[in-house]
């Protein structure tokens, strides 16, 4: 490989400082879903269609491989490099919704998820539905040509793509759907042009290419290029643009596309069929599809078995002795409830010549169906999180015509079992005869790889033999590359091999990816996964914790915390300790010190990592005796701390800033940036105490005002009206319905415990568990009375510690619930009539979306204000406590797309159920938000 002249590539950019050599840097993005591993000699994170050009040119000029990464969500390699490695997911978010949602142009780093979210209030969607729509981005669906589960053939990416801005190896941006695009490209590509326009006619000449190719693309088929673009296009602008597709980021950097979008369909039922065998569920599918079957999952024995561990399986699978059974999980969707009815009835008239081993029906009860769709995504969970220690998890996908879907499956369970390869599942889209599965294993030694190499030579007999395509959704990448020969021929194949050269003569656009000489390629650069931390050892680097982490536009995700942490201890073991200093440098401030431990991946996780915890165990393990022991002194005598800090806020408030912010960053140099707090305008004066006179009489519930209220003061009604806080808020509330509350006795120097544990301080964690606990077991009659708490992120903190503690046999367990959750329930129900808010811009937390508090919460809101807003760049505003002082740079960042929606709202007020929350997100829009209880006192009054 040529070697890298930073100059011209910092040159090539408009911000230099975007180009890195990081040993950090080039390690964290080093990783994607795939089982290869490629370091990158440099990341750049491009800003612009612009730059994209820039580098393009730089690359060629060098010939220095070059890379676009997004999601990093692609399971076949096309993702990875040693050359340089451009991030195009921070940036390139823009939609743009075109004749009321018909239509809508997109930008590259947008998630799926994000898509769907903007067109859902035109009643459409995106045509592609793939799996992992919650982090794959545009970017990666185009790349791929991605499909999924209900859209087929007919609304994937190629069929729904209208136009495209590709940026071309040369550096040349051309606009396909521009009125004149077709005259341009003549203009500035004149090779290509032409070269694309005898290629169609080669192709179209040849009747046994158009035969293999017709077949080919008559299935799902993301092996090679799309060369199903030269029969289906006439002009080379058209037949360019649709070449782009699936093309895996070897022909071009695509900055947006026009789609076609598809009807959102809301009323959907499902129904879980069990067969005797794989044959007889195959047997079935003519009939389900002519049903109208939107979706119909295939899962095999093994699945079955797996599924039979999952919680909340439903008991058609659960009750079932599993021997060769199989399954469909069979959905229909409609427009409305009539259209769904007739579905479902037709569906249900065909069962009983099924043959099914089991009773079945259809159900559109959104939680029954939510349990069938969990025994199906939590496959990949289940086995992937159960796999040895320090191996890797690699999934397949391959696709052959519907009538031997069974019978190559068979042969697939006979190749995993002649390698040894056990815990195999394979599930999938039954309709389509694309099916997905999973091999474990180290994939290092001599053995490892010649096992792996067999089964995978063996794999390629069979589904070629049965007509059928290597890859049908995941991309060939890398792992398949040199086998596109070998599924086209070599005609096929030298029509491909023009293609790459026409767009990318001098081929430093992703090599080894689509096409490879190597016939043993897919057998170098796999992965390793050394054990680095209980918490996170399961990681199987997917990417889907990555969208809803609050670091991920500053420093690391979830995925690269865990991934750099292993490439220091891969290098540990290694013996280069050069690079495991180097990366132990950086790692405390990108990966510890800027974690929000908000504990949003987890909710993310397909094998339920909280990265948080390891984060919060990192901390743990650096904090000194010396903090240690200040920590656990504070909490021994917390009432004064907390007055204390309180008493220094309201001080601080009447000071000017001028007089405050030289000695506070003099401190913050001295102390360190994450010791002492940055004191900044819009933080309020102190709270009040939170103790209250025990009531007399019947109690209802134990009332656990937050101390985080102590310390900062409530937001004001206006500048020139303060507020009177959550506390008083809630107390009036439960008074006016006929509640009673009691507050227990030493409140003020009790707390959840949530500051000990998120900054590792476990001494004085437990000393205030231990205090927290005593006193509630006494306030609540040892567990009779419930306990109420005033900030989501306290509730959380506080079923903590009650999950810690084993009752004796004759003592209940403590329960917590939110004042938003009991306000919903208990107090709503009994207040009078009042006037609403016209609207209200609406912050749900990190931790009222762990905890399921949100439905409560819109519910609450929904009393205060006609139209509730929830930005749709909602995330963690990272203020985490005192997080968002110590590093405002985080809560800067993870707001500030949120704080553009917010504005753009024009909302007559500002609400969130978390103190801290509310206070930064009240520094990100700059508007005052408020506990959304107090606003409904406010208007019952």
């Amino acid at each position: 490989m040529a070697s890298l002249d930073l100059s011209s590539f910092r040159a090539a950019v408009q911000d230099p400082a975007a180009v890195s050599t990081r040993a950090i840097d080039r390690h964290a993005h080093a990783h994607d879903a795939s089982h290869f591993l490629l370091i990158p000699q440099a990341v750049v994170t491009a800003k612009s269609a612009a730059d994209v050009g820039g580098l393009l040119r730089a690359s060629a000029a060098q010939g220095v491989p070059l890379t676009f990464r997004s999601g990093g969500t692609s399971l076949s390699g096309q993702a990875v490099t040693d050359g340089v490695l451009v991030d195009v997911r921070r940036n390139f978010r823009d939609i743009e919704v075109l004749d009321d949602g018909a239509r809508v142009r997109v930008q590259p780093g947008v998630t799926v998820r994000a898509l769907n979210a903007r067109l859902a209030r035109y009643g459409r969607k995106f045509g592609p539905d793939p799996a992992s729509e919650a982090a794959c981005t545009i970017g990666g669906v185009v790349a791929n040509n991605s499909s999924g589960m209900n859209c087929g053939t007919v609304d994937n990416t190629y069929r729904t793509l209208e136009s495209l801005t590709v940026v071309l190896p040369s550096g040349t941006v051309m606009n396909t759907g521009a009125p004149d695009a077709e005259q341009r490209l003549l203009a500035v590509e004149p090779d290509l042009y032409q070269g694309l326009a005898l290629l169609a006619e080669r192709v179209r000449n040849n009747p046994d290419s158009v035969q293999r190719i017709r077949q080919q693309f008559s299935m799902k088929n993301t092996m090679g290029y799309g060369l199903n673009s030269l029969l289906d296009f006439r002009n080379p602008v058209d037949i360019l643009a649709h070449l782009i597709i699936g093309s895996e980021g070897t022909l071009g950097f695509v900055a947006e596309a026009v789609f076609r979008t598809i009807p959102r369909l809301q009323h959907a039922a499902a129904g879980l069929l069990v067969f005797p065998d794989l044959e007889a569920a195959n047997a079935a599918l003519p009939a389900l599809v002519d049903t109208g079957a939107a979706t119909i999952e295939l899962m095999d024995a093994l699945s079955l078995k797996v599924g039979q561990t999952l919680k909340g399986t439903p008991a058609v699978v659960h009750d079932i002795a599993v021997r060769d059974h199989a399954a469909l999980l069979v959905e229909y969707s409609a427009g409305s409830a009539g259209q769904l009815e007739e579905l479902q009835v037709g569906g249900s008239e065909i069962l009983t010549g099924l043959g099914l081993s089991a009773p079945a029906q259809f159900t559109a009860d959104a939680r029954e169906r939510g349990q069938l769709w969990q025994l199906r995504k939590g496959l990949y969970a289940s086995v992937a999180g159960a796999r040895p220690q320090g191996t890797t998890a690699l999934l397949e996908d391959i696709v052959v015509p519907v009538p031997v879907l069974g019978r190559t499956c068979r042969g697939l369970i006979g190749l995993f079992e002649k390698y040894g390869y056990s815990n195999s599942v394979i599930f999938g889209h039954a309709k389509d005869g694309n099916v997905h599965f999973m091999l474990t294993d180290g994939f290092a030694s001599t053995s490892e790889l010649d096992r792996y190499s067999a089964f995978t030579e063996d794999m390629v007999d069979l589904v070629l033999a049965e007509g059928g395509s290597l890859k049908a959704e995941h991309g060939t990448g890398r792992v398949m590359a040199p086998f596109v020969r070998r599924q086209y021929g070599d005609e096929l194949y030298d029509v491909m091999r023009t293609i790459k050269h026409l767009f990318d003569p001098t081929g430093v656009l992703n090599p080894g990816v689509v096409m490879e000489e190597d016939p043993t390629a897919h057998l170098r650069h796999i992965k390793t996964a050394p054990a680095v931390a209980e918490e996170v050892d399961r990681c199987v680097s997917c990417g889907y914790c990555e969208p809803v982490c609050p670091s991920k536009d500053i420093t690391l995700t979830p995925r690269q915390r865990i991934v750099t942490l292993r490439a220091i201890e891969s290098a540990r073991l290694a013996g280069d300790m050069a690079l495991v200093k180097e990366l132990e440098r950086d790692y405390g401030y990108e990966s510890v010190d800027t974690c929000a431990v908000d504990g949003m991946c987890q909710t993310a996780c397909p094998v339920d990592i909280n990265t948080g915890s390891l984060v919060k165990r990192l901390r743990r393990n650096d904090a000194g005796k010396l903090a240690n022991g200040a920590w656990n002194a504070a909490a021994k005598h917390w009432e004064g701390v907390s007055r204390g800090a309180a008493l220094a806020l309201t001080v601080v408030d009447k000071l000017p800033a001028a007089v405050i912010t030289p000695p506070n960053k003099a401190a913050r140099a001295v102390l360190g940036a994450d010791t002492v707090p940055l004191y900044s305008p819009e933080l309020p004066g102190g709270g009040s105490a939170r103790k209250r006179p025990i009531p007399a009489g019947h109690v209802d519930a134990v009332y656990f005002p937050a101390c985080v209220n102590t310390m900062f003061g409530p937001a004001g009604v206006s500048p020139q009206s303060p507020g009177q806080g959550v506390q008083y808020s809630f107390e009036q509330l439960s008074a006016r319905v006929g509640l009673t509350l009691w507050v227990p006795q030493g409140i003020d120097g009790l707390c959840c415990g949530t500051p000990w544990s998120s900054k590792g301080m476990a001494d004085g964690q437990e000393t205030m568990r231990a205090k927290t606990l005593a006193a509630l077991r006494q306030a609540t009659r040892d567990g009779e009375l419930p306990i109420v708490c005033d900030a989501s992120s306290c509730t959380e903190g506080l079923r903590h510690a009650v999950e810690s503690e084993v009752p004796a046999e004759d003592q209940l367990p403590l329960r917590i619930v939110d004042a938003v959750d009991f306000a919903a329930e208990r107090i709503l129900p009994r207040l009078p009539e009042y006037e609403k808010l016209g609207s209200l811009a609406l912050h749900p937390t990190c931790s009222s979306t762990r905890m399921g508090l949100n439905d409560a919460l819109s519910v609450v809101a929904g009393a205060v204000a006609d139209r509730v807003d929830i930005p749709e760049n909602w995330g963690c505003c990272a203020f985490a406590g005192d997080r968002g002082m110590l590093h405002p740079e985080l809560t800067a960042s993870a707001t500030a797309r949120q704080a553009t929606d917010v504005a753009d709202t024009h909302a007559a007020a500002h609400a969130s159920c978390n103190r801290t929350c509310e206070l930064g997100m009240t520094r990100a829009t700059g508007s005052q938000y408020r506990h959304v209880l107090e606003l409904l006192e406010e208007l019952s009054r």
